[in-house]
Formats: structure tokens, C-alpha cells, sequence
């Protein structure tokens, strides 16, 4: 049995941070940072059947005809990532009464629809991009055992080889799952680079100087692994990969390119474009 202090419950018997119940979410979950963009997705809802709000956390879960969603905000960065989804976990797979861990387990679909700054020149501004894989700058998996496959473990030794000064050697994740076939040609594919700030950790220089440098950059577009090359930079995706497939769930990371790093470009209207996404995302999701 999980203990009270590991496995916490409100007084109603909701989960502690999301202050939600099991039936309160559908097995497809829409994950966006900004609570704001809750709503940007629930509006294309057909009818809205629970809204919870519990700190950053806002919960809606609707139908678009006969699809059930869930979308949910997660806050920004790693650590927030690590509460949503084991907490979601629970809720389908422990046994909330006797707080023991269900013998039937269910996999869940987890979609994020997210915002990110491209690292190659020549990804345009307000384009879509699928994370193929993710490289996790923060340290969230030290605490976690991670049963990295040999091909993973290749691929971070080559990141490592190819640039052996980084401020952090990065945890690589494959996309968990086979949603990202579900997805057409509108949507570019790389690999995408999770970062626990958005400032010094990204590279941005304010009045603190970052420890990345141009040539860090400069190496990082040219790196191919797996026939894939480092595309953009985050703050979710390698936690959200991770912790879907240490779970056994399904994840997959859609990025609207709202900024060109290496080009000082910047989204003339970020609106049109996260709105875009969200239309393209639950057109697929709807018609799988």
C-alpha cells in the first residue's frame, strides 16, 4: 500500500496538485504550458463537461463529436511536468481506495501543444515541427532509474562527442509511442533541445551572461543523429517524453516555431500561429 505522505489526496479524494478524480480526464490528454491556452483549445470543444482550476493546473475535458479530450496546463519547465504526470498516472492506474497499484494497467495518448525557438536558420517562423527526439538539459531522470536502449545511448555519445563543452551533457528521449505517424507533411521533424530556463539556459543574455556560446549553436546545426538534426529548444518536451515512457504511455511534443534563434526573427503574430497548431492537432487527433 502507498503511503498518505507519498501518495496525497484532497479531503474529496482528488489528487493533490491537480484536484482532479479519475473519471475528471479523458485517455487523450492535451498538455499546454500557458493556462491561458486551455481555453484556446476547449473553445473548439462541442460540449465542455468538467473545468477545474487548481493553481497553474486548469483542467478541461469536452467532446469534438464522438472524440473524448482532456486539456490541461502544466506550467513551465521540467518539474512541473514530473507532478502533472504522475499524478495523471495515478489517477488511471492506482487504486485511489486501497492506494495500491491497479493489476489492469491503462496507456494513455499525451499531446503537447507547445511554443519553441528554432536553432537552424532555415525553419521558418511560425512553421510546425513533431519532436522525433529530445535532449533534456535539466536533471530531472537523475532521480529516476532510466533503461536507456543501446540506440539512445549511442546517440548521446555522439551529442557528446560532437560537442564536449556543454554546460550539460543531456539526457536523450525518443518520442514514445507511434502518434507521430498520425501527423502529415504540414508538420517538420527534429529533434528538440529542453531547457530548465528560459533565459541563461536557452543562451539569452540579459544582464547575465549564459555559458552558451555562438559556437555551441553553431555545432548543434550541424549535428545529425539518426539521420535527424537538432531543430529547436524548450522547456517541456525531454520531461514529457520521459516520464510518458518510463509509465508506458504515449507522447508526442507539436512545436509552433514562434521564434528563429541563429536569425533574430521573432513571430510577427504568435496568436495565428499557436491557434494553427491547435486546429491542425485536433483535426488529426479526431479523425485517427
Amino acid at each position: 500500500m502507498i503511503q498518505s505522505s507519498e501518495l496525497i489526496l484532497n479531503p474529496d479524494g482528488s489528487i493533490y496538485h491537480l484536484h482532479l478524480r479519475p473519471e475528471h480526464l479523458a485517455t487523450t490528454i492535451l498538455t499546454v504550458g500557458d493556462p491561458d491556452r486551455v481555453q484556446a483549445v476547449s473553445k473548439h470543444f462541442d460540449r465542455l463537461e468538467y473545468s477545474f482550476n487548481k493553481r497553474e493546473f486548469v483542467t478541461h475535458t469536452g467532446y469534438i463529436g464522438n472524440k473524448r479530450l482532456s486539456v490541461i496546463s502544466t506550467g513551465i519547465g521540467p518539474d512541473n511536468i514530473d507532478i502533472v504526470f504522475n499524478e495523471i498516472d495515478a489517477l488511471f492506474n492506482i487504486d485511489l481506495e486501497t492506494r495500491t497499484p491497479k493489476s489492469s494497467l491503462t496507456s494513455l495518448q499525451f499531446i503537447r501543444i507547445g511554443t519553441s525557438g528554432a536553432l537552424q536558420p532555415d525553419i521558418a517562423v511560425d512553421s510546425l515541427l513533431l519532436s522525433s527526439y529530445a535532449i533534456g538539459w535539466d536533471n530531472l531522470f537523475s532521480f529516476y532509474e532510466v533503461p536507456h536502449s543501446e540506440e539512445v545511448k549511442d546517440l548521446e555519445k555522439a551529442l557528446a562527442t560532437a560537442i564536449p563543452d556543454l554546460p550539460a551533457p543531456g539526457t536523450l528521449f525518443k518520442a514514445p509511442g507511434d502518434l507521430q505517424k498520425q501527423f502529415g507533411p504540414a508538420f517538420l521533424r527534429g529533434i528538440t533541445l529542453t531547457c530548465p530556463g528560459f533565459y541563461g539556459p536557452q543562451g539569452r543574455q540579459l544582464r547575465l551572461r549564459s555559458r552558451l556560446r555562438a559556437d555551441h549553436f553553431s555545432k548543434m546545426q550541424t549535428i545529425r543523429l539518426n539521420g535527424e538534426r537538432i531543430t529547436n529548444m524548450e522547456m517541456e518536451t525531454a520531461a514529457i517524453y520521459g516520464m510518458a515512457g518510463l509509465l508506458g504511455h504515449q507522447a508526442l511534443s507539436c512545436n509552433a516555431i514562434l521564434a528563429n534563434r541563429p536569425n533574430g526573427q521573432f513571430s510577427g503574430d504568435p496568436s495565428k500561429t499557436v491557434e494553427l497548431m491547435i486546429t491542425e492537432v485536433l483535426s488529426v487527433l479526431v479523425d485517427s
